[in-house]
């Protein structure tokens, strides 16, 4: 058996429900998985709420770490007894053990903890495609990133430090705009202090940025766009103020033939072959020290809702994960 939260519909935290649910043995092409720590990230909210919605009742929570415990018919790249993590479809994630398709299942080297794998994964592997497959993105270029000292964020920071890349990051406080800066960020800017895109111009000399990264959805939607150089791409990949209007694409034009993408990870995840290399390239940049896995909330997992409730306020800096 397995303590398991799951939800019967979708609303607030309160919806949660904590079930013994029994695992079972796993089928071709899956594995189950003791998990040793659990990842919280704001899909998870998205899914609890309905902005994204699900078939229910149904499990919840897209990424964990734990030790495969039985591997099914057809299974080579994971055994018995393997270090492992993942972030991906099927919901699930929030439960002592579980079974699950293998192929987004990835190893996890000796030398990360597990808690740093269950953090890692959605994050890590967001940023290597916001990098590095959504739109070049080369050394020398500048990168407007929002919410910078989030658990994306500090990863977005470090990696681009690691890339040569120019970062200017956003945040709500000056204690969050400082800690972006420690991991990495060129710039940050308080945009509760400050018109945040004006300020984007001044520090790129009018000239505007080649890349918008943007998670926070409605509230910095058009200050992205106002930020970006002619022929400069807006990657819109989250929606935690709420999701972005319908709007004028002419206006991509006359802002300067603009470019803009809704991706999410899990179309870049959905091959396998493509998901192990992704995760591969965020496990030797952690190996490397270049991206450290900053965690800075733990909760039981019996209080899931407490920590929905903490990211959902903003209260929460880096990563959170679920102990078991």
């Amino acid at each position: 058996m397995s303590l398991t939260a799951v939800i019967e519909a979708h609303g607030g935290s309160e919806q949660f429900k904590l079930v013994e649910r029994k695992v079972g043995e796993p089928g071709a092409g899956e594995v189950r998985i003791a998990h040793k720590a659990i990842g919280l990230n704001f899909i998870d909210v998205y899914q609890r709420t309905g902005l994204y919605p699900m078939e229910l009742p149904h499990a919840m929570g897209m990424e964990a770490a734990g030790v495969i415990e039985a591997v099914g018919e057809g299974v080579t790249h994971l055994k018995v007894g393997d270090r492992a993590a993942y972030a991906s479809n099927p919901p699930g994630a929030y439960a002592e053990a579980r079974v699950m398709p293998a192929a987004q299942v990835c190893p996890l080297p000796d030398g990360i903890s597990f808690e740093e794998g269950a953090a890692m994964m959605l994050k890590g592997m967001t940023v290597e495609y916001l990098f590095h497959r959504t739109t070049p993105v080369k050394s020398g270029d500048t990168v407007l990133f929002h919410a910078a000292a989030g658990g994306v964020g500090l990863l977005a920071c470090q990696w681009a430090r690691s890339e040569g890349i120019t970062l200017i990051g956003t945040a709500g406080t000056d204690e969050k705009c400082q800690l972006a800066l420690d991991h990495g960020a060129t710039h940050c800017l308080n945009y509760r202090d400050s018109d945040w895109a004006a300020e984007v111009q001044k520090l790129t000399d009018g000239k505007g940025v080649d890349v918008v990264m943007d998670a926070v959805g409605k509230d910095t939607f058009d200050g992205s766009l106002n930020s970006l150089k002619p022929l400069g791409m807006m990657i819109s990949f989250g929606n935690a103020s709420g999701p972005v209007p319908p709007f004028d694409v002419g206006l991509l034009g006359k802002k300067g033939s603009l470019r803009l993408t809704r991706p999410t990870i899990f179309t870049h995840i959905g091959d396998h072959a493509t998901c192990q290399t992704m995760a591969q390239h965020l496990c030797e940049k952690v190996l490397s020290g270049a991206v450290k896995i900053n965690i800075g909330q733990r909760f039981a997992l019996r209080d899931v809702a407490k920590a929905h409730d903490a990211l959902e306020a903003r209260k929460t800096i880096g990563s959170t994960i679920l102990e078991i």
